[in-house]
């Protein structure tokens, strides 16, 4: 292998496959980055036995072949040199690369090419543009809603789930919290078929480190999911979770009819209450109360040993209901995944779902639990 390439050319392609493989465990093969030479280009590829990347650049090649080297080091190399020009040569022997810039002359171990296994291909015959933006808004606006924890198995998971009308529904649940988003798009409602996919949140961050605002293509197979870049330069697959999502429709229709609480307040105002009266929240106390008024609403919090805090908002609210305590923390990240001036929360009752949804985001809701009072004030989260 002998070539030459502009580091301003493939700097981002090595920095996404640094990203990807491990530092220190697994396999040498999974530390690896692997560099492919033919025709005019170079491709950049890693795994970490899950995800995969490639990357597709131009270079100058004057002899084609296959080398892997150590990837954090030679991304790490690669990252350090200023931009321009650089030589990579394999050594007749197969043992070193050789990187070269100006004066500059560096040597790493190479990696027999017959380590290398073959990445999946692009299934392009299912492929479909999106908006890569799109993707990025959806991921923000549901990844919060998941549970940290693999061993949660589908609570773990971003389900995309085909619905009528053309419809596309993302929604993530954590036991006590869940979000939906809702658009149209029949080409994506095409290629999930009859019953979706699940991705878990770690693939979901990997991938949103992956995005830009730019389209890209979207593809599947029975157990992977593909995303390229329009330009075909660099693609993305990771696989697919199996477990069984639940059925989170028949919880909404459940609840649908009985909220007859609602509270309608400015988001902005609410949540600079909500930053002040956090200060009063404690490990024990992690709740604010919620008491309604016609045309008021009182936030108040008492967090032993530190002192109480009390804020009137504007507000209009009709129904039965007199109070109700949230999770400050919870409610203020909530607020911040909105658009609207104006939210509405919907209430059943006092320790049943509180839904949550904005005048300027007509698809989108986050149903989260209210904690339990008792007499003595003492609550505790609830479980969806």
């Amino acid at each position: 292998m002998f070539l030459k390439v502009r580091k301003e050319e493939v700097i981002d392609g090595l920095l996404k496959a640094s990203n990807i493989i491990p530092s220190k465990t697994g396999a040498a093969y999974l530390r690896t980055v692997w560099l492919k030479a033919e025709g005019d280009t170079i491709s950049i590829l890693a795994t970490d036995s899950s995800i995969e990347f490639v990357g597709v650049y131009p270079a100058v090649i004057s002899d084609g072949g296959l080398v892997g080297v150590q990837g954090k080091k030679f991304c790490e190399l690669m990252r350090r040199l200023p931009p321009g020009e650089i030589t990579l040569k394999l050594d007749p022997s197969a043992k070193h690369l050789h990187i070269e810039q100006g004066r500059r002359k560096y040597k790493l171990p190479a990696n027999e090419s017959s380590w290398f296994q073959d990445f999946n291909p692009f299934p392009a015959q299912n492929a479909v543009l999106w908006s890569g933006d799109l993707f990025k808004e959806i991921i923000d606006r549901i990844a919060f809603c998941i549970a940290d924890d693999e061993d949660l198995t589908s609570m773990n998971c971003i389900k995309f789930a085909p619905v009528e009308n053309d419809d596309v529904e993302i929604c993530g649940l954590n036991g006590h919290q869940f979000g939906l988003l809702r658009f149209s798009n029949p080409d994506i409602r095409a290629v999930l078929g009859q019953d979706g996919f699940l991705v878990s949140k770690k693939y979901l961050l990997e991938i949103r480190k992956w995005l830009t605002n730019d389209e890209i293509e979207i593809s599947l197979s029975d157990k992977r999911l593909f995303l390229r870049t329009e330009n075909r330069k660099e693609s993305f697959s990771l696989p697919l979770k199996a477990y069984v999502f639940a059925d989170y429709r028949n919880f909404i229709n459940q609840y649908k009819d009985r909220f007859a609480s609602n509270l309608v307040v400015d988001r902005h105002e609410l949540t600079d209450a909500l930053d002040r009266i956090f200060v009063f929240n404690t490990e024990a106390n992690k709740a604010t109360f919620f008491d309604f008024g016609p045309e008021e609403l009182s936030l108040y919090c008492q967090g032993q040993d530190i002192g109480e805090g009390t804020e009137l908002i504007s507000c209009q609210y009709q129904g039965e209901l007199s109070k109700i305590a949230l999770p400050t923390k919870v409610i203020l990240e909530i607020l911040g995944h909105f658009v609207s001036d104006s939210l509405t929360f919907s209430f059943v009752g006092p320790s049943e779902p509180c839904r949550i949804t904005g005048k300027d985001d007509p698809n989108y809701m986050i149903i989260t639990m209210p904690v339990e009072i008792t007499e003595d004030t003492y609550y505790s989260e609830e479980e969806l």
